[in-house]
């Protein structure tokens, strides 16, 4: 009698490298954010989204109509990480201080993660807060909040509020104020990541926030 032939197992299928199945706009988001981190919202494309996550090119436009849909998208994604980075600084705030010491704390706090932000996340900051191109022009959706629920503006606007609350801050001078803070501090932040300061050290870098900060505070 002839031994039995016994057909080999069948080879499980190769694990899928890119998406799983009804994740494909998070795959795309996702490699949307990885471009804009290592080039700036310029480098965010359809097509090199789509590449990486191992799809054809018209599969993107169920998720994304156009690349100023994505790039909405990823600025969402990129103002989150900054207010993530703010509450981090936040939460490490001792909360025994006297009200007034306290209220100037958060607005240093929010300052220092803002800065901090920026020379960690260089294309992420760009793309958060320096997009400039009509491509990038509207409305940016639902995710731009931390953890907390608050954007970075908002988070900003919240410290603001507290210094007038704990009396450390003149009401007359309110209006508008998170526009003077937020102009001063972006602005070092982008010469200290593309202007003159870029080849300063971490050290002296943070020591300069911290008087810029101060300045700020006390100058509201």
């Amino acid at each position: 009698m002839s031994p039995r032939i016994v057909p080999p197992a069948p080879t499980p299928p190769a694990a899928r490298s890119t998406y799983r199945h009804g994740d494909l706009r998070r795959a795309l988001l996702d490699a949307g954010i990885e471009l804009a981190r290592d080039g700036g919202p310029d480098a965010v494309a359809l097509r090199e989204v789509t590449r990486r996550a191992g799809v054809v090119p018209n599969a993107a436009y169920r998720h994304f109509a156009s690349r100023r849909e994505l790039l909405l998208a990823v600025r969402a994604a990129a103002l989150s990480a900054a207010a993530g980075a703010m509450e981090k600084e936040l939460a490490v705030l001792p909360c025994d201080q006297p009200p007034v010491d306290f209220a100037r704390a958060q607005v240093r706090a929010i300052g220092t993660g803002y800065l901090r932000f920026a020379q960690a996340e260089p294309g992420l900051f760009r793309t958060a807060f320096v997009v400039s191109s009509e491509d990038a022009e509207g409305e940016v959706g639902p995710g731009k909040e931390g953890a907390g629920g608050k954007d970075p503006f908002q988070l900003l606007g919240a410290a603001i509020d507290r210094l007038v609350e704990a009396g450390a801050l003149d009401p007359s001078h309110r209006p508008n104020a998170e526009y003077l803070a937020w102009s001063a501090v972006h602005g070092l932040a982008l010469l200290i990541i593309e202007g003159p300061l870029k080849g300063m050290d971490a050290q002296s870098s943070h020591a300069l926030g911290q008087r810029l900060i101060d300045m700020v505070e006390r100058g509201l």
